[in-house]
């Protein structure tokens, strides 16, 4: 029984990791994540959009490295908010085995007040 709980625990901690990654492990393995769902918290250090586009753009960096965010325009956090962003990994290409591009589609956007 206990090497059941202990497997247990063990599965169901590498789902959260795969779930809440860093930014670093979302940028040395983008294969294990590519298309999967996943929640990364930090802060915005830029945001930007263009006229008549419909998405925007921020950065969100987590301590281990920054991301971009692609967002549909809802809500635009500002630098220096501390956001929570659940999003789907993407890439724009892969070149030579390097995902160019990578980013997080947002899905959620949870900004901390």
């Amino acid at each position: 029984m206990a090497i059941v709980a202990t497997a247990a625990a063990a599965l169901s901690g590498c789902a959260v990791s795969l779930r809440n990654p860093d930014i670093a492990d979302l940028q040395r393995h983008p294969g294990r994540y590519q298309d999967r769902t996943v929640s990364v918290n930090g802060i915005v250090t830029s945001s930007w959009g263009l006229p008549l586009v419909p998405f925007q753009f921020y950065k969100v960096d987590d301590g281990t490295g920054e991301m971009t965010v692609l967002s549909d325009g809802r809500r635009m956090p500002a630098a220096g908010e501390r956001v929570r962003v659940k999003g789907r990994v993407e890439d724009v290409a892969v070149l030579g085995g390097r995902p160019l591009g990578l980013h997080l589609r947002e899905e959620n956007l949870y900004v901390r007040r």
